[in-house]
């Protein structure tokens, strides 16, 4: 099932959404997927957040990649773990179980950021399943 799906209005008369098969940056999704795995494979699901943070950091200076560690946006005080390139946030969690709260915020930082997609990863898990949480765009309906 592509979690990538992007629902849009047909701005005829047919009311009928239409869903979009365009997945965003897959290049970038899959060189970040690929450093959260190797640091995964390196800490283990124990570390603490703050670890996979600084070793996710080393990695992606290695790979010169653009990115910004902890920047708070808007005037909310929410702040992000990583955007990388400019495009995708990157949200670490080190808990057992990622709730249905963990999505609304990230759903919220990317309302608040503009970004339209975010990686988020839990590290606490036996495998790593990084998520791919695109923004809702919201729209009005004439």
């Amino acid at each position: 099932m592509d979690t990538n799906l992007r629902i849009t209005t047909n701005k005829s008369t047919d009311k009928t959404p239409k869903v979009s098969t365009e997945l965003l940056y897959p290049e970038l999704s899959y060189k970040i997927t690929g450093i959260c795995f190797a640091v995964h494979n390196e800490l283990g699901q124990f570390a603490r957040e703050k670890q996979y943070g600084d070793l996710i950091e080393e990695k992606l200076t290695d790979s010169e990649l653009n990115f910004e560690r902890e920047r708070q946006i808007a005037d909310s005080g929410n702040i992000l773990d990583f955007i990388v390139e400019n495009s995708i946030v990157l949200e670490l969690k080190a808990k057992r179980i990622v709730l249905a709260n963990d999505y609304r915020q990230i759903q919220n930082y990317l309302q608040e950021s503009g970004l339209r997609l975010a990686l988020l990863v839990n590290f606490r898990n036996k495998y790593l399943k990084p998520a791919r949480i695109i923004r809702i765009e919201k729209y009005m309906v004439k």
